[in-house]
């Protein structure tokens, strides 16, 4: 790797659509070879910091203060029990975040200033809150890629064209490195014909952009943060653990083509 890290968002307007799984169990396949990662936790509920086993704690260092600028990236980050793996814990003060900001001066730099200080991991992955706002804007604004995931629900293929839209506007007038690595869809129902249908519609809609790997509904994915783990160290024979231990080998290979081609 480069001193660089990679930065990917996970973002999708939509909630329950399986954001802060997927961010979690890339981030930890990416640790299990060695990678150095760091997952920040940009929704106020905190979901990515319960889900590595951390407590979202008051008063303590995060994704706020560092936002904010009253503390340094370097210095709010904490180890998680998994090994490679790093986590800047949400706070439920970014609530506040799109009012607190609202008259500073391109308030949509505040993430990506904080992440132009630091060389030391491979890669970055950030939790998106399930709406477009101020927080959204500064995971869109600091990063290289953004990961999508997509419910095989009714209606799906709308919410992911929303979120298209914003990102061209953010490519279009703050970054304009800005590009979408991949559409994951999650909670597929093998016996649902609704789960194929939807996985057909937005195949055929965004083509290539789909990663071949689809993430199945199973019982361990949710269960796993109960426990403070992602799934693949939950239960890492099950399913859900082995569709997302391939979705990031399908990362990875879209990362060495991109960088081929770049």
């Amino acid at each position: 790797m480069n001193n660089k890290p990679r930065i990917f968002c996970v973002s999708n307007q939509k909630g329950g659509v399986g954001k802060t799984t997927t961010t979690i169990n890339l981030a930890t396949a990416l640790a299990a070879l060695e990678k150095k990662v760091l997952v920040i936790d940009l929704d106020p509920q905190g979901n990515a910091t319960v889900s590595v086993g951390l407590k979202r704690q008051q008063g303590a260092k995060n994704s706020y203060t560092v936002l904010t600028g009253r503390d340094r990236l370097e210095d709010s980050v904490v180890e998680t029990n998994i090994p490679f793996l790093f986590l800047l814990p949400a706070s439920k003060e970014l609530l506040g975040m799109d009012i607190e900001l609202a008259g500073v001066e391109k308030p949509q730099f505040f993430l990506q200033k904080a992440l132009s200080q630091t060389d030391q991991f491979d890669y970055i992955f950030i939790d998106c809150p399930p709406a477009v706002g101020l927080l959204t804007m500064n995971a869109l604004v600091a990063s290289d890629n953004v990961i999508i995931p997509v419910q095989c629900e009714y209606l799906a293929l709308e919410g992911v064209a929303d979120l298209m839209k914003t990102i061209e506007r953010v490519k279009r007038n703050f970054n304009p490195n800005l590009s979408v690595h991949g559409i994951v869809m999650t909670m597929f129902d093998v016996r649902s014909n609704l789960s194929k249908s939807v996985v057909s519609d937005v195949k055929e809609f965004f083509g290539r952009m789909v990663y071949d790997t689809v993430i199945p509904r199973n019982v361990r994915i949710p269960e796993a943060p109960s426990y403070g783990k992602p799934v693949m160290l939950y239960d890492f024979k099950s399913v859900g653990a082995q569709s997302y231990i391939r979705l990031a080998a399908e990362v990875l290979k879209r990362e060495k083509e991109l960088i081929c081609h770049g």
